[in-house]
């Protein structure tokens, strides 16, 4: 037997957005199994009927709030990477790359791990993991993480980075960066941005003594 799920429609941008962060928060905390559609509805100040008629069910409104973190992330790494890192940014040295590298990872760093939007997806991803270990959800990184590797791999090309694996270069520069700051600052609403862009700034710096040319 084939179950169609009910078409659902973008409707207002408005009320679409204001049902993403009352479910985004109520999920947060108080869990996605504990949240009611009514409860999403009356946090939004919408009616319950519209919450189906924009998302369907929680499962499509709760993957929203993840794809919607995953478009964002995407869009912000690109306009960060063309800002900083771009073939005619004049990157000829690696002490110029390691400054460079530094803005981008700063410019990333202030603008995610203060956002609530990114900290809930990735607390959300956390709660579904811990109750249910083989499930897919997630915020998608893949793209930024691609993008990433193609610079650093143009870095490599240019003899200024020693790597024969840009993604694993990758996957450091941000454990390196981004995942120690989020460790450190875990609640968006009290981010020491200083604190951010100090870490942002050591990370590269291991990041190059690890990867850069001598």
């Amino acid at each position: 037997m084939t179950v169609t799920r009910k078409q659902v429609r973008e409707g207002s941008p408005t009320k679409r957005a204001a049902i993403l962060a009352a479910a985004r928060d109520l999920f947060v905390r108080q869990g996605v199994d504990r949240v009611s559609m009514d409860a999403v509805a009356a946090t939004a100040k919408v009616s319950k009927a519209t919450v189906y008629e924009y998302f369907g069910d929680k499962q499509r409104l709760f993957q929203a709030i993840l794809d919607a973190a995953s478009e964002s992330l995407d869009a912000t790494a690109r306009k960060v990477l063309a800002k900083h890192l771009a073939d005619d940014a004049g990157i000829a040295s690696v002490p110029a790359l390691e400054q460079a590298l530094t803005a981008a990872a700063v410019d990333l760093g202030t603008t995610l791990v203060g956002s609530a939007e990114y900290a809930a997806a990735f607390a959300l991803v956390a709660q579904q993991r811990w109750q249910d270990p083989a499930t897919g959800d997630d915020v998608a990184t893949q793209a930024a993480e691609d993008l990433f590797a193609e610079r650093l791999a143009h870095f490599a090309e240019q003899g200024l980075l020693e790597t024969d694996d840009p993604r694993r270069a990758g996957a450091h520069f941000f454990a390196l960066t981004m995942l120690l700051a989020y460790n450190e600052q875990p609640i968006p609403t009290c981010v020491d941005i200083e604190r951010v862009r100090q870490t942002m700034v050591d990370g590269v710096r291991t990041f190059i003594r690890a990867y850069g040319v001598r």
